[in-house]
């Protein structure tokens, strides 16, 4: 037998090798071995790694834990004792202050005004950032590389300068004061770093997949609803994710551009600091309702936020 078919005993074959299989027989070739896991499965898989982000995840759960206790125990509860003591006695706890909070008139048209404002700025800024993302990556027309400029440029102005100058317009044009107003603030500015993030995403899909479709037969319009959008699904629900947590959140450009008709629960929330000082039962479960939505939309795009981050980081 000739040397190369030479099998060394008490070795197996190597993986992908030809394994003679008799003379004068066709060489069989060796079952695949199995597949080394990427490095940074095998890190985020060991042990101690494991335990730091279970310490972590305690960490972060904590105050969020303690919230929610004391906004299910009465005042006097509260101011006696700290809210670590509810767990040796959960009888005392219960839902008073969360429905006496939800018949605040207040606090309820608060929450649907934080809901009209968080998901059309969403909503807007995603759809608007898609169209233009793919417009700066893949079209060609006078101008494109100078725009693109002036949106990334877009991204070093801070929201502090254009508070005044934008108060004075909207209250020119009627719009200061309303949910339209607060929701066109916050769309001017999260539009420069969402077409920033979803043009650099849709940038890197192969460029011989958009020709092959181009070909054919498809329009751009098609192109883009039925390819690039399934594409950049990752980059999409992250960018979701930060605007409405963003928007949700956000306090400054509420306090200043909605009246009292149109405050989200932020704004209310902090007026009832004012009127009530520290009054925990008011505070507490309105502090955990409006933490209750950011959540929920999380664990529920998790899937596709973890892609978008993970995204090109394992090969």
């Amino acid at each position: 037998m000739s040397s190369h078919t030479t099998v060394e005993r008490g070795r197996p074959p190597r993986t992908g090798a030809t394994r003679p299989a008799g003379p004068g027989a066709p060489a069989v070739p060796s079952p695949p071995g199995p597949r080394r896991p990427p490095r940074l499965r095998r890190l985020l898989g060991s042990s101690a790694v494991q335990a730091v982000l279970i310490l972590v995840a305690l960490v972060w759960i904590t105050p969020l834990a303690g919230l929610f206790l004391s906004s299910m125990r009465s005042e006097r509860d509260n101011a006696s004792a700290g809210w670590w003591t509810a767990l040796t006695d959960p009888s005392r706890l219960s839902l008073d202050n969360y429905g006496a909070l939800l018949k605040d008139s207040g606090i309820a048209a608060a929450f649907g005004n934080t809901v009209l404002i968080s998901v059309p700025a969403t909503v807007l800024v995603v759809g608007i950032a898609a169209l233009a993302g793919y417009a700066f990556a893949w079209l060609e027309f006078p101008g494109r590389d100078g725009i693109f400029l002036v949106v990334v440029g877009l991204l070093v102005v801070p929201v502090q300068i254009g508070l005044l100058p934008v108060a004075k317009l909207f209250g020119a044009i009627g719009l200061f004061g309303t949910i339209p107003g607060v929701v066109l603030f916050h769309v001017a500015y999260g539009l420069p770093f969402a077409v920033f993030l979803l043009r650099n995403y849709f940038a890197e899909i192969p460029r011989e997949m958009l020709e092959a479709a181009r070909m054919d037969g498809g329009s751009e319009w098609r192109i883009f609803s039925r390819l690039v959008l399934p594409l950049g699904r990752p980059a999409i629900a992250s960018l979701a994710i930060f605007q409405f947590l963003w928007v949700w959140n956000d306090m400054l450009v509420a306090l200043l551009f909605a009246d009292s008709g149109s405050q989200p629960l932020t704004v209310a929330l902090q007026s009832q600091i004012r009127q009530f000082g520290s009054n925990i039962g008011v505070l507490a479960p309105g502090a955990f309702l409006s933490l209750v939505v950011p959540l929920i939309v999380f664990f529920a795009f998790q899937r596709h936020f973890v892609q978008g981050v993970m995204a090109g980081s394992v090969k």
